[in-house]
C-alpha cells in the first residue's frame, strides 16, 4: 500500500475520533460554548474534506489492482464524513431554532397567540434569504465538485499516459537489446568471413605454388 495514502489515512482517522467526540459533547453544551465548539467542529470538517481530497487523488495516481482496494476503502471514509457533517447540520440547526426563538422573547413583539404582520415579513424576508444563500452556496459546492471532478480526470490521463509511456520505454529497451545482439552476430560473422577468405587465400597460394612446381619438376626433366 501507498505509504502517502497511509499517511493521509491516519490523519484522517484522527480527525473523525476528535469530530465525534467534539460532537458528543456539543450535544451537552449550550450558549458561547457550545457556538465556539460548532465553529471548531464546522473547521475540522473542512480539514477533513481536504485529507479525504488528498487520498483520492493519491489513490487514483495507483496502479489499478491497488486503486480499486484504496477507492473501496475511501467510500466507507467519506461516509462517515458525511455522517459526521450530518450530525453537525443538527447541532446548527438547534442552534438557530434556539437563538431565533431567544431574538422573538427579547424583541417583546410576539405574543401567545398571534404574529405581528411586520414580522410575518420579515420572517419571510429572512426566509427567502437564506434559500438564496443555500443556493448560492450549492452552486458553490456544484462547482468545487465539477473541479474536483476534472482534476481527477486529468490525473488519470496523466497516470495512462505514464503507464503508456513506461511501456514504450520497455518495448525500446527490448529493441535495443535486439540490435546489441544483432550487432554482435553480424561482427561474429565478418570476423570469420575475413578469416575464412584468408584460409581460401592460403589454399590457392598453396595449390599454385604446388602446380608451379610440378611444372618446374616436368620441364626439368
Amino acid at each position: 500500500m501507498s505509504e502517502v495514502f497511509e499517511g493521509y489515512e491516519r490523519q484522517y482517522c484522527e480527525l473523525s475520533a476528535n469530530l465525534s467526540r467534539k460532537c458528543n459533547s456539543a450535544a451537552l453544551l449550550d450558549g458561547e460554548q457550545k457556538n465556539k465548539q460548532i465553529l471548531e467542529l464546522q473547521a475540522g470538517l473542512d480539514e477533513a474534506d481536504v485529507v479525504i481530497r488528498k487520498m483520492d487523488l493519491e489513490a487514483r495516481s495507483l496502479q489499478p489492482s491497488l486503486k480499486a482496494m484504496l477507492l473501496a476503502k475511501l467510500r466507507e471514509y467519506k461516509s462517515d464524513l458525511n455522517k459526521l457533517k450530518r450530525e453537525v447540520r443538527k447541532l446548527t440547526s438547534a442552534k438557530s431554532d434556539i437563538a431565533a426563538h431567544e431574538e422573538l422573547l427579547d424583541s417583546g413583539m410576539v405574543d401567545a397567540h398571534a404574529v405581528s404582520v411586520d414580522q410575518r415579513e420579515r420572517l419571510a424576508m429572512s426566509t427567502e434569504r437564506l434559500n438564496q444563500s443555500s443556493d448560492r452556496l450549492r452552486e458553490s459546492r456544484r462547482a468545487v465538485l465539477e473541479t474536483e471532478q476534472l482534476g481527477v480526470s486529468i490525473l488519470e490521463d496523466l497516470h495512462q499516459q505514464r503507464e503508456t509511456l513506461l511501456h514504450s520505454h520497455t518495448k525500446l529497451h527490448g529493441v535495443d537489446d535486439a540490435i546489441d545482439k544483432s550487432k554482435k552476430i553480424l561482427s561474429a560473422m565478418s570476423k570469420r568471413m575475413s578469416r575464412n577468405k584468408w584460409i581460401v587465400g592460403s589454399v590457392i597460394a598453396a595449390l599454385v605454388f604446388a602446380i608451379l612446381l610440378i611444372l618446374y619438376f616436368k620441364l626439368s626433366h
